[in-house]
């Protein structure tokens, strides 16, 4: 399976049958998750920031770990806008797995 391939599946996959949440609840969820993704973005432009000096200091070489990181991370905003958008009723961790 390629990298590619596994991305599409943990975006698209099979979404496990969840019981939906009443509007108070989705309400209350999607503000928490609103303030989770305002926090993610700064995660991320922190790790883009280090990322952009490793890439200086190793020519051009990144490291994976990081990469990987911001690959998990950016899974994650794609599930939380899906739930924040009503396009699906699995909430994004840590309400469920990060997988």
């Amino acid at each position: 399976m390629t990298d590619d391939e596994k991305l599409d599946g943990r975006l698209h996959g099979e979404q496990p049958e969840v019981e939906r949440d009443g509007r108070w609840h989705r309400l209350l969820y999607t503000i928490l998750i609103a303030l989770m993704i305002s926090i993610a973005q700064t995660v991320l432009t922190v790790a883009t920031v280090i990322q952009y000096v490793i890439l200086l200091v190793n020519n051009g070489e990144p490291n994976e770990r990081l990469a990987e990181f911001g690959t998990d991370l950016g899974i994650w905003l794609a599930k939380a806008a899906r739930y924040q958008t009503a396009a699906s009723n699995v909430k994004p961790w840590p309400w469920t797995d990060l997988d």
